[in-house]
């Protein structure tokens, strides 16, 4: 049993197509690995306990980092939160994008005409990032990072590189994170008010954040690809937090899961119950994705917020002449896939102007 790496940033979205093209323009998430109209009916315990149709494309970015699962209701209206979420408050706050040069990379937006929330500036461990919104309310960090999987692109940005999560009780959650998703590396643990936070919805409060990442390299077919990647925890200490998908569904508009690509579901079953975060959904073996198949599984961190396990099973390679992985055949799952292989992802690329 072993984590891969982030898979995909879950967003739930009114418009797919609009978010995929502005995702593709702005942060070079330009493979569609899979694109497909179905209807979510495992999902029960987070909509409302009736299956839902659904429209989803899984963007990558080939320079590295996780991919986009860009997910939008067809059954339903989905729904915004009542309120304007701010940091601290409890679930998935902001998706961290990485960059290979973090000056050029606010250039480039700025130049687009995104909406920018603050400057460059540094963090408490010295590296460079700011924060802009998307077209649809979600906040983005853009972040300095050194994992890249291919630099030859003509993209400032890369994949997903975590995320800046809210949490109730950092003691509790610092437990989750290093045990069970294995981010085992305390990079900083501070605690105040931080003029590089500033810019965001509600960064004007008191926090103790704490950023971590894993102090081993990941490993297994997609360890490559998805390179190495962070998770900052913020608890707010001068107000009480909200929940920010309190009175919705899964798969209404914001940040509805951070996945993990892994290997050993069951043995990820039995961990994951051992330490008291059991299995909420389990699809119970392969499940087809159209142009993908995988076993997917959630749990919820302390505070409820969802976490996906993935484990792949098949993806397609080149689509216009049916090549197709199987990744249940390889006799070493640990180890990476070629890259030659991986690159040739890029043959299935759209651009948008």
């Amino acid at each position: 049993m072993f984590i891969s790496g982030i898979q995909q940033m879950g967003i739930g979205v009114a418009h797919v197509h609009d978010a995929f093209k502005w995702y593709n323009i702005h942060f070079g998430m330009d493979i569609p690995m899979f694109e497909e109209a179905a209807t979510a009916g495992l999902m029960l315990p987070y909509t409302g306990g009736e299956p839902r149709d659904r429209h989803a494309i899984l963007a990558l970015n080939l320079q590295g980092g996780g991919g986009m699962e860009i997910w939008q209701y067809t059954s339903r209206t989905p729904v915004p939160p009542d309120f304007q979420p701010l940091l601290g408050d409890l679930g998935i706050n902001i998706c961290k994008i990485k960059s290979k040069n973090v000056e050029e990379s606010f250039d480039f937006l700025r130049q687009k005409g995104v909406n920018i929330l603050s400057n460059p500036t540094e963090r408490p461990d010295g590296k460079k990032h700011f924060f802009v919104k998307d077209p649809y309310n979600n906040p983005f960090e853009i972040v300095e990072a050194d994992s890249w999987f291919a630099t030859t692109l003509n993209h400032y940005s890369g994949g997903v590189y975590g995320a800046i999560i809210g949490v109730s009780d950092m003691t509790r959650s610092l437990r989750f994170y290093k045990e069970v998703l294995g981010y085992n590396k305390v990079v900083y643990d501070k605690t105040g008010e931080f003029g590089d936070l500033q810019g965001t919805d509600g960064g004007f409060s008191q926090f103790r954040r704490v950023l971590l990442t894993h102090n081993e390299a990941r490993k297994g077919p997609f360890s490559k690809l998805l390179g190495a990647s962070e998770i900052e925890l913020v608890e707010v200490i001068d107000r009480s937090p909200r929940t920010i998908f309190e009175g919705r569904l899964w798969g209404d508009l914001g940040y509805i899961h951070l996945c993990f690509d892994i290997t050993g579901m069951a043995e990820m079953k039995a961990f994951c119950a051992e330490k008291g975060h059991p299995f909420t959904v389990d699809s119970s073996g392969s499940f087809d994705m159209g142009e993908a198949a995988g076993y997917f599984s959630y749990i919820e961190d302390p505070d409820g917020t969802l976490i996906e396990f993935v484990e792949t099973h098949k993806i397609p390679i080149i689509k216009k002449i049916g090549w197709y992985l199987d990744l249940r055949k390889r006799s070493n799952p640990a180890q990476p896939l070629p890259r030659l292989m991986l690159k040739a992802l890029g043959l299935g690329r759209k651009k948008f102007e």
